[in-house]
């Protein structure tokens, strides 16, 4: 298995924990106010780092750092029309992983229900981290992909409301995709959540779609007020 890059340290990404964090290549989305789009094809990016490298570094780190967070792109992308069995890569790569000793942390769009389900009861994840882009009838929109059929999403959200590892679901809020009513709507469906969060878009100059923008704080903020009367657990991520 080749990753993209990787962040050798990190306070942010596996919440409580110190980390690295691993980014694999390619995604089945095209989120306009994506940030990572070098990551989303192959030829986006420089010289990929291969496996051995990356357990060679994570040898050095043993006893210093707790955790791995496997992001993307996607990391439970399926190559060859969806084949599950094409991604024994990184299930091979997590449970080398495991056995040094380090937590697994997954950042998932959601789209691969049943490699997630296989990753949570086999134990090999530790923390979810799963991307809600936006309300049922505007997914297709905010994804990028015309017609999409939104059933695995909403399986993998059924899955991680199991509650059978720690998680969280979390929104990039776009001023062109999100309003209030949408948000809303988020947090309705997943209702008892044990955590939400809300992360202001920023331009970062590489997005799909220029002339994107996001809100200010202030209004961040009122969305957050108006939404903990639906899921109390809802907090805001990047915001002063």
């Amino acid at each position: 298995m080749v990753f993209g890059g990787i962040q050798k340290f990190t306070l942010l990404d596996y919440p409580e924990r110190t980390a690295c964090t691993l980014f694999t290549i390619g995604c089945n989305f095209r989120c306009p106010f994506c940030q990572n789009t070098s990551l989303i094809e192959s030829g986006g990016i420089g010289q990929p780092i291969d496996e051995r490298e990356i357990i060679d570094f994570l040898k050095t780190r043993i006893g210093l750092l707790d955790g791995i967070c496997i992001s993307g792109g996607e990391p439970l992308l399926c190559p060859a029309g969806d084949d599950p069995s094409k991604q024994d890569g990184l299930l091979d790569f997590i449970s080398k992983v495991k056995s040094m000793g380090f937590l697994i942390k997954l950042d998932t769009n959601g789209s691969y229900p049943n490699i997630l389900n296989r990753l949570i009861s086999s134990g090999f994840v530790d923390y979810i981290s799963m991307d809600i882009k936006n309300t049922r009838k505007r997914y297709a929109e905010t994804i990028g992909i015309p017609d999409y059929d939104i059933y695995p999403v909403t399986e993998s959200v059924d899955i991680i409301l199991l509650n059978k590892v720690p998680y969280e679901f979390r929104t990039t809020v776009v001023r062109e995709f999100h309003t209030l009513n949408d948000l809303l709507e988020i947090a309705a469906r997943i209702s008892g959540a044990e955590k939400y969060f809300l992360q202001k878009f920023v331009d970062s100059g590489g997005v799909l779609q220029k002339g994107l923008t996001g809100y200010s704080d202030t209004e961040m903020h009122q969305f957050i007020h108006k939404i903990k009367e639906i899921l109390p657990s809802a907090e805001l991520r990047g915001t002063l």
